[in-house]
C-alpha cells in the first residue's frame, strides 16, 4: 500500500534534524523522481523556508537497489566535479531507517519534465540536451574509479553486448535476421574502437528538466559509470521529434566528432533495448511481456527488410588473411609506374625517357598500354583507393586475372 503524504512528511522530518515541514502532497511518478512509474513513494515538501524537498521510499528490492547505487553516484558527483556541468544535480539532503529499506531526501531542483518527442521537437532544448551529454562525457574519468563505480573497456563493452544477444538468442523468440544484424555489428572491430568515457548510464527523456529552452537538471545518476558514449544517445535515435538529429549534432560539435561510429553503436543499443525487454519478460515468466517484445521486433525486422532502418556496420568484400594477400600480390604483374596516379608520385622532376629502354617497353606496348609506356590497368592494385578493412588484414576485390595480365606475367618470368 502507498503511503500517504503526511507518512512520508513525517518521515522527513526524522531524516533531517529540524526540518520544519509546513506543506506536503504526494509527488506521483513525476520525472523529478528518479525511477518512478510506481518503484517509489515519494511526496514534494515545503519547508518554513519555503525550500522545496522531495522524499522517496523504495516500493520494491529493484528500487531499494537503484536508490542505493544514486546515492553513491551522487557522493561521487563532489562539488568540483559538478562545477564542470552546466546543469544541476540532485543534493542529498538527508536518510531515516524504515522496515528494512530507508526513506531518502533531496532536495528539488527546478524545471519541467517533459516526453522524448518533444524534447526533440524544439531545436533549441535538442542542441542544450546535446551539449548537457557531452559535458557528462568530458567529465575526468578519475572519481569514478575512487568511487568504486563500474568501468568497463571497449572490449568488454562490446563483450558484454554479445553475452545480452546470446541470452536473447537462447529464448528461441529472436528472428534470425535480427541475430545476423546484431552479430555482423559486434563482429566489426572498426565499430568498438572508442575512447570509454564517463557515462550517465541510464538517460532517458526522464533523465531531463528542462527551464528556459534549456537544461537545468539532470536526474537519475545510478547507473554512473565508465563506459560506451553511445549508451547515452540510444534513446535519441529512439524519439521522433523533428530534431533530433539536432541534439547528436550538438554533441559531435562538443566532443569535437572523436568518435564516428558513436551513432550506429548508439542504433545498436536502442535496438538492444527489445532484446532486454524480452529478457525481462522470460527472466519473470510474463508471457504478455514476452508476446510484446516478440511483436515490436518483429516490427524491427520490417523495418530492417525494407530498408528503413541504417545498417549497423559497412557493407564489405571479401577479406584476405596474410597469406592470400602475398600469393595475389606474387601474382600481380609490375608495370613501369604512371605519372598520373594523383598525389602518390605527382611531380615533373624526372622524365621517364632519361631512363632509357625499359625491358618491358614492348609487352606493355602490345597489352593497351598508353604511348609513354605507362600501365594502363591498375584495379588490381592492393593500394586503391577503395580498399578497406580492419586493422591487420587487406580486403578488395581479387576477380579473376585477365588474359593480359597474364600475358605480361609470362612475358616477365
Amino acid at each position: 500500500m502507498a503511503r500517504s503524504h503526511l507518512t512520508l512528511a513525517a518521515l522527513a522530518t526524522s531524516a533531517v534534524p529540524g526540518l520544519d515541514v509546513v506543506q506536503a502532497r504526494l509527488h506521483g511518478s513525476s520525472a523529478r523522481t528518479p525511477g518512478a512509474h510506481g518503484a517509489f513513494d515519494s511526496a514534494l515538501l515545503i519547508d518554513s523556508d519555503g525550500r522545496k524537498l522531495i522524499i522517496r521510499v523504495p516500493a520494491s528490492q529493484a528500487a531499494e537497489t537503484e536508490q542505493s547505487a544514486d546515492l553513491v553516484a551522487l557522493r561521487a558527483l563532489t562539488t568540483g566535479t559538478r562545477s564542470r556541468l552546466p546543469f544541476d544535480v540532485p543534493e542529498f539532503v538527508g536518510q531515516a531507517p524504515l522496515s528494512g529499506t530507508r526513506a531518502v531526501v533531496y532536495e528539488l531542483l527546478p524545471g519541467d519534465s517533459f516526453d522524448a518527442d518533444a524534447l526533440t521537437g524544439h531545436a533549441g532544448v535538442s542542441g542544450s540536451i546535446g551539449r548537457a551529454i557531452a559535458a557528462i562525457h568530458g567529465l575526468p574519468t578519475a572519481f569514478v574509479g575512487t568511487a568504486g563505480l563500474p568501468q568497463q573497456s571497449a572490449e568488454e563493452c562490446r563483450t558484454s553486448t554479445i553475452e545480452l544477444i546470446d541470452r536473447a538468442a537462447a529464448t528461441g523468440y529472436l528472428p534470425a535476421a535480427l541475430l545476423r544484424r546484431w552479430e555482423l555489428a559486434t563482429d566489426d572491430d572498426s565499430l568498438w574502437q572508442f575512447a570509454p568515457c564517463v557515462v550517465h548510464g541510464s538517460m532517458s527523456a526522464e533523465s531531463f528538466l528542462i527551464s528556459e529552452d534549456s537544461v537545468s537538471g539532470v536526474l537519475g545518476w545510478s547507473a554512473l559509470s565508465v563506459g560506451d558514449p553511445a549508451r547515452d544517445l540510444n534513446w535519441l535515435l529512439a524519439s521522433r521529434g523533428a530534431a533530433g538529429e539536432t541534439a547528436v549534432a550538438s554533441y559531435a560539435a562538443a566532443r569535437q566528432g572523436n568518435d564516428p561510429r558513436i551513432t550506429q553503436r548508439a542504433m545498436l543499443y536502442a535496438e538492444l533495448e527489445l532484446a532486454r525487454w524480452l529478457l525481462h519478460g522470460t527472466d519473470t515468466r510474463n508471457q504478455s511481456i514476452v508476446d510484446d517484445a516478440v511483436a515490436m521486433l518483429d516490427g524491427l525486422v520490417d523495418s530492417v527488410h525494407t530498408n528503413t532502418m541504417h545498417p549497423l556496420s559497412p557493407k564489405t568484400g571479401p577479406i584476405l588473411d596474410v597469406t592470400d594477400v602475398e600469393n595475389m600480390l606474387a601474382a600481380t604483374p609490375r608495370g613501369i609506374p604512371r605519372r598520373d596516379l594523383g598525389s602518390s608520385m605527382h611531380t615533373d622532376a624526372y622524365n621517364l625517357s632519361e631512363f632509357g629502354p625499359s625491358e618491358f617497353d614492348d609487352d606493355t606496348a602490345g597489352s593497351g598500354g598508353s604511348a609513354d609506356g605507362a600501365a594502363s590497368d591498375t584495379s588490381a592494385s592492393p593500394f586503391a583507393d577503395d580498399a578497406t578493412g580492419p586493422i591487420g588484414v587487406v580486403q578488395m576485390d581479387t576477380g579473376p586475372t585477365t588474359d593480359d595480365q597474364a600475358a605480361t606475367r609470362s612475358s616477365s618470368e
